[in-house]
């Protein structure tokens, strides 16, 4: 079978660092599908806006070397503890094929670059190939009361985000509440915890600085890259 990408993701990560470690985790984080040339066909997309979520199929593109072992370390468990590849959603797999859940904002049917889905709450960095996209059904695809392993017992810790002033004029007040979802999640590599490091991000176009102290992570810059 030859797979070949039908779009490609447009979102505010350059990179994969800061982004988020699952879809819905920031749900107000807008990105876009923008189709390859031979798939730019509103026909491809009729009926799609009676469907409020989609599941996009894509690829770990960012990752550059071959995933070789049988077990990885979630970040979710502090990256000290060890399970088998496919009882995670790792993007260190034998064939590094992600699965996303997204919300369905709206189709700009009339963009210069054909009909464009955009989506909210996706974990894609920008460029993210996307091979198919399929639409989120109730019956099939919720089940209610269903047992998530380890994540069940493991709750998601988020930082304390501490943006000064100066910084949230320059971003606005949305831009603002969105960094601060995305902070809170700890973009932090799970190994790392010196408080006099200072890590950069690339969000939105700008190089976003910040440290974390026992718990508060606080923005110490704001540069347009």
């Amino acid at each position: 079978m030859n797979i070949e990408p039908i779009a490609y993701f447009q979102s505010p990560f350059k990179s994969k660092f800061g982004v988020p470690k699952q879809s819905g985790l920031v749900e107000d984080l807008e990105g876009k599908i923008v189709f390859e040339p031979a798939y730019r066909n509103a026909d491809a997309l009729r009926g799609i806006e009676d469907f409020d979520y989609l599941w996009l199929i894509w690829a770990f593109s960012a990752n550059k070397h071959k995933a070789n072992s049988p077990v990885v370390r979630p970040p979710l468990l502090g990256g000290n503890e060890k399970m088998g590849v496919f009882a995670t959603r790792s993007p260190f797999r034998p064939n590094g094929i992600g699965l996303s859940c997204v919300k369905l904002d709206r189709v700009d049917w009339d963009s210069p670059k054909g009909p464009v889905v955009v989506v909210k709450g996706a974990d894609l960095m920008d460029g993210t190939p996307i091979f198919d996209i399929k639409p989120y059904v109730v019956y099939a695809d919720c089940k209610p009361g269903a047992r998530s392993g380890f994540v069940d017992s493991t709750a998601i810790k988020r930082l304390r985000v501490d943006i000064p002033a100066e910084f949230r004029r320059q971003l606005g007040e949305k831009q603002c509440e969105i960094l601060v979802k995305i902070l809170e999640l700890d973009p932090r590599p799970h190994y790392q915890n010196d408080p006099q490091k200072v890590y950069g991000m690339p969000f939105e176009g700008m190089d976003v600085k910040f440290c974390v102290d026992e718990g508060v992570l606080t923005v110490t810059g704001l540069e347009r890259l």
